[in-house]
């Protein structure tokens, strides 16, 4: 670490006054004299500015050594710049008393701490009005501060001014509060802060405390409420700097200190809880730095581009299973949650000291209770006595928690204090049976459970008693897609299974809120979603290795072995249902009979569905939606069936006649002639007709009927469907190679998504395709003038009119945020997942066109798509499609696969820098087998 740079290097003051005294002249004009102060000014900013930058990138200064010097070079320039333009600007034979004027400063700049590019707050303090000499030398410094690029809060208030705005202002208050004399009059400073101590501070400070953590309240609602989201904001976020200022500006309102260390003195905190504070402040003003010093200006998010650049100044590399921004962001999602331990304990001496100001709200019938089970109630907390009890006995603390959520308490912020100093003791009851016991009471009551571990995880009770889980507190995934870091994951998703277990979300969770209630292995399923990623960021497949810890840890939680095992193969296989459901094409029979041979029964089939919902839905606020919904719902049922030996076994020609005897019916009711009817009958293939239920077939006979007798080539039809919350969109016309290509790019230049889709190609050479599409906002499409512009910009593209590959050049460029992430393309072909099809899985980096152009490139490969899967998460986009080559069959010839392997790799490498387009041998083709079996349905869905 580089020692602070000596002062005399940064700013002389001496030196650069003698210097400019040495260059002043009566004979110039006080217009030149002032540009010549700016010049001085602007000389020894710059070299000051650049001096303290080297020291902190290059030297790995302290991020509290940089904010400390970028004050002391501004102090030392406004006083250089106060000192010239009072005796040489604007000199004058005598001061008046109403020209005794003194600058204060105020805000972070106050407390001695500037980041780079921070705002100035400055106050001209006055012992009267404003006289015409006093207002010239206030708007040459401002004047000057601003030509220097500086951006200035500024005031200019007598005394008494200050006392009035104080006492109704909590902002201004504020600002009094950690005000710093810099130049002029300090008598005057110092009448000020008298007045403001007597007249303000000893009679508002329970007042100013309920204030500030009102404020601190409100603002962390205001940020997302949460310590761990993914671009923090270092300075409002829950546990950043302001959070740290907060605590300062109560303790030097009710204790009169003037650093946090002088708290200790007072018995407000320990000297060991002062370092902490110390060190988590340090690092975030480092960080902070390093972002102004990045975006060069005043910036506090830690935004996604400059995450990466930030972890790697700050030497964080990559390990094996954990990227080095991976674990910066660790380090600070720590960071951040010691403040709220510090916050806690600083809270719980704040109410044990000045508990008569009635800060903190209590059950006012609690005074006739004295304790429950044991602990004692305060203010209608449970809390203890000073913590012998959990020397006494450690599984004293499980007790607390689990007592706390059995009685609906909250838990003083004393005892909370008084677990994080006894941490330790921990490691004594990890075997503990009746502590395993506890927390296994914790976790499957749906009585506050998800409350109770979080702050089990907070004060860290949680990875000191389950160690592997302790590993992944904090642990984030560089992406767009998981908003949480695992442990928030996982502590979320306990809360959603509890919320199905409740009912809470039987209007978005039907099927699991009706399956939970028909499980014999609760415990099981509680335990699995805790362990589901308790392995993420290790070398490794962290379900497999999961499930290893499952093993393991289970028999210690006091699980039968019959539980233990069915834990392990969850934690092993929570990916799968989601995989399937996403990935594979249900309306091919051998994905539901390969599905089904991994679930084996419908007990492991409903812990399953559970516990996948659980999981999608805890990954984000937007992830989980009807789309995804359904097609879990379509994958259980139909797997259902399977296990209970109820599939559906009907021959595939009856099946099909039943379909159009039921159409002919309908048809026939509406009044449609037998010729018609026999003419449309005869247009579906025995795929169109197994993939649509009777009303969906009574919509596309109309649809068709009418282009026919207006001799139309193109025909659309959209409908809106709730359940699903998409827009279904039909086109009707000539089918050709490449028709998929340009409708995907049409609907992708239009700014709209496309969620799902079934694609046909008739008997007479037309082709049905039935898109589900939703608007930029991936919702339905409520504004008809959206819809009808959609519709249109298609026909133009099916007319000829525009060409989607033509628009979606000037578009392919990944601009913004998302060009931070790196996505491997990758593309596996696999003709194992079908009985007839070879299945293509493409991986690559989502942008507007990208389903356009893999399909174009099937299409100049000669390939016919038959389903197609499409799944985003985050920046990433995963592509499955079912094809055949140009005969009808499986692609089964080694250097064929191998061709539209490297075409599709060239595809994807043309738009992702980085991973050259490398030639694939044939040991990277899988699963190769010929099958003499056809099928043109398609079923194409875009999930989240």
């Amino acid at each position: 670490m580089a020692s602070a740079i000596k002062r005399e290097k940064l700013f002389d003051l001496k030196a650069i006054t003698k210097a400019y005294e040495s260059d002043w002249s009566e004979d110039r004009s006080t217009v030149e004299n002032r540009r010549r102060l700016f010049e001085f000014a602007r000389q020894s900013l710059v070299s000051g500015s650049d001096l303290i930058r080297h020291n902190f990138e290059k030297n790995n200064a302290s991020g509290a050594d940089n904010v400390r010097a970028t004050c002391f070079l501004i102090d030392e320039l406004l006083r250089f710049a106060l000192n010239i333009t009072t005796t040489r600007i604007y000199p004058t034979a005598e001061v008046t008393s109403a020209e005794r004027i003194c600058l204060v400063c105020t805000g972070g700049y106050g407390r001695g701490e500037l980041a780079p590019f921070s705002d100035l707050d400055l106050m001209f303090l006055l012992p009267y009005r404003l006289n015409p000499r006093v207002e010239q030398i206030v708007e040459s410094i401002l004047y000057m501060l601003w030509d220097l690029g500086l951006k200035v809060g500024h005031a200019t208030r007598t005394v008494e001014e200050v006392i009035r705005l104080s006492r109704n202002d909590i902002t201004i208050r504020t600002a009094i509060l950690e005000s710093r004399f810099l130049w002029g009059n300090r008598k005057l400073f110092m009448h000020m802060r008298r007045q403001f101590r007597t007249k303000i501070i000893s009679e508002t400070g329970s007042a100013f405390a309920q204030a500030k953590l009102a404020e601190r309240d409100q603002r962390h609602e205001r940020m997302g409420n949460s310590r761990y989201v993914l671009e923090p904001n270092l300075k409002e976020g829950k546990g950043g700097l302001r959070d740290l200022h907060t605590l300062f500006w109560i303790g030097k309102y009710l204790y009169q200190v003037d650093a946090v260390h002088d708290l200790v003195k007072k018995g407000v905190i320990t000297m060991a809880e002062s370092r902490r504070f110390s060190k988590a402040q340090n690092f975030l003003w480092t960080v902070r730095s390093h972002l102004h010093y990045l975006a060069m200006r005043g910036e506090d998010r830690l935004t996604f581009d400059v995450q990466e650049q930030i972890g790697r100044r700050m030497g964080y590399r990559d390990h094996s299973g954990t990227l080095g921004v991976e674990r910066f962001m660790k380090h600070y999602y720590l960071t951040v949650k010691e403040v709220g331990d510090l916050t806690r304990i600083f809270c719980a001496a704040l109410e044990a000291e000045f508990q008569s100001y009635n800060v903190f709200s209590f059950r006012a019938l609690d005074i006739f209770r004295r304790d429950i089970e044991g602990f004692k109630l305060e203010s209608g907390r449970l809390s203890v006595e000073m913590g012998t009890e959990f020397l006494a006995d450690p599984v004293n603390i499980f007790r607390l928690f689990r007592t706390a959520q059995v009685h609906k308490r909250d838990i003083h912020p004393r005892a909370l204090k008084l677990i994080t100093r006894h941490l330790k003791l921990i490691d004594s009851i990890r075997d503990n049976p009746e502590a395993n016991a506890l927390f296994l009471q914790i976790l499957t009551d749906s009585n506050r459970a998800e409350v109770t571990l979080r702050r089990l995880n907070e004060s860290g009770v949680f990875g000191r008693f389950i160690p592997d889980f302790g590993r992944v507190v904090a642990q984030m995934q560089h992406d767009m897609y998981h908003v949480y870091t695992v442990d928030e994951h996982t502590i979320f998703a306990i809360g959603i299974l509890h919320g199905i277990e409740q009912g809470r979300f039987k209007s978005d969770m039907p099927v699991a809120s009706e399956v939970i209630h028909k499980l014999s292995s609760k415990r099981a399923l509680y335990v699995a979603i805790l362990l589901h990623d308790i392995a993420k960021g290790r070398n490794g497949d962290h379900s497999v290795l999961g499930g290893n810890i499952a093993r393991e840890l289970c028999p210690r939680l006091g699980l039968i072995s019959e539980e233990s095992e069915t834990v392990e193969w969850l934690v092993r296989h929570h990916l799968l249902m989601s995989h399937f459901a996403f990935h594979r094409d249900l309306s091919d029979p051998k994905s539901i009979v390969d599905f089904a041979k991994q679930v084996q029964s419908l007990e492991r089939l409903r812990l399953l569905l559970c516990l996948t919902i659980a999981d999608i839905r805890a990954v984000g606020p937007n992830v989980w939606n009807n789309w995804k919904a359904s097609l879990l719902r379509e994958l259980y049922y139909a797997t259902e069936d399977e296990l209970s030996g109820g599939h559906n076994t009907t021959g595939r020609e009856t099946r099909v006649e039943s379909a159009k005897v039921c159409l002919s019916a309908a048809l026939i009711n509406e009044n449609w002639s037998k010729k018609d009817v026999g003419e449309i009958l005869s247009l579906g293939y025995p795929s169109y007709w197994l993939s649509f239920d009777k009303d969906a077939h009574l919509r596309h006979a109309k649809l068709m009927r009418e282009a026919h007798k207006n001799n139309n080539n193109i025909a659309f039809d959209t409908r809106e469907d709730n359940n699903q919350a998409i827009t279904e969109f039909i086109i009707y016309t000539p089918d050709y190679a490449g028709l998929f290509s340009t409708i995907a790019g049409a609907i992708a230049i239009s700014g709209s998504n496309i969620v799902g889709a079934k694609i046909f190609t008739m008997t007479n050479g037309m082709a049905l395709d039935v898109f589900a599409v939703q608007d930029s906002n991936g919702n339905i499409f409520e504004s008809k003038n959206d819809l009808e512009r959609l519709v249109a910009r298609v026909e133009q593209a099916l007319c000829g009119e525009w060409n989607p590959t033509q628009e979606l050049k000037k578009k392919n460029i990944i601009q913004g945020r998302d060009n931070v992430f790196s996505v491997l393309p990758r593309v596996l072909i696999n003709n194992n997942a079908s009985l007839t099809h070879s299945v293509i899985e493409i991986n690559g980096r989502d942008r507007t066109g990208f389903l356009h152009d893999v399909t174009l490139t099937l299409a100049e490969l000669g390939l016919q798509v038959s389903s197609a899967l499409v799944t985003t998460y985050g920046e990433r986009v995963v592509d499955v499609f079912y094809v055949k080559d140009g005969f009808g069959m499986q692609i089964t010839n080694e250097r064929k696969l191998l061709q539209i392997k490297n075409a599709l790799l060239s595809t994807l490498g043309e738009v992702i820098d980085g991973y050259p387009n490398k030639p694939l041998n044939m040991d990277q083709i899988s699963g190769v087998k010929a099958d003499q079996h056809r099928s043109r349905s398609f079923s194409k869905k875009l999930a989240g």
